[in-house]
């Protein structure tokens, strides 16, 4: 209902915009980010608002735990994560990170830190063996991979094949031997 009755606070094109777009007269702009661009936007719309708003990100489990994310909360926290990709994780813009995650609010987080650090994010599903991380990290010569301590031991196991690989960064409550927590450095 909010939305269908502010919808020109949430949209701010019309179709004839979209329709200039198509024919080139509108203008696009030469560089665009969405971290910075929209995300951010948002977060000082939900500022000048001093009102409470509807979360960002609103992350349930099958345990009932959740986590809400205010526009703000979530551009602070991505920004802390691209500067753990950019620092400790030497990351530089166009560089590739292979994140194999399950749909955790730390997911989320890397996304919009890959999008802020201009770092090339290639998702994987938890699902993948231990030739299918060897295959995508030598195909896509990433330098960093993120996972859990569930993959940890399959990543372990084919990084002697990896010579790209520089970074493992682990999502993870506990520490592993050559791994960067993640936790941790957040």
């Amino acid at each position: 209902r909010i939305f269908h009755h502010s919808h020109k606070t949430f949209a701010t094109l019309n179709f004839s915009d979209y329709e200039a777009v198509g024919r080139c007269q509108q203008e696009v702009p030469e560089y665009f980010n969405f971290a910075s661009d929209v995300l951010d936007k948002w977060s000082q719309i939900e500022k000048e608002r001093q009102g409470p708003s509807n979360p960002a990100l609103w992350w349930i489990n099958g345990k009932g735990d959740e986590i809400k994310w205010s526009f703000e909360e979530l551009g602070v926290l991505s920004r802390k994560v691209a500067n753990v990709l950019s620092g400790p994780c030497s990351l530089q813009r166009g560089d590739r990170v292979l994140v194999i995650l399950p749909r955790i609010p730390e997911w989320w987080l890397l996304n919009v830190a890959c999008m802020r650090t201009g770092v090339t994010i290639i998702p994987g599903t938890t699902q993948l063996t231990a030739q299918d991380i060897c295959y995508r990290l030598l195909t896509s010569k990433a330098k960093c991979i993120v996972t859990t301590d569930v993959l940890a031991p399959a990543v372990d196991s084919v990084v002697p094949k990896c010579q790209f690989l520089k970074t493992k960064l682990i999502v993870s409550d506990s520490s592993r031997a050559e791994w960067l927590n993640f936790s941790d450095l957040l």
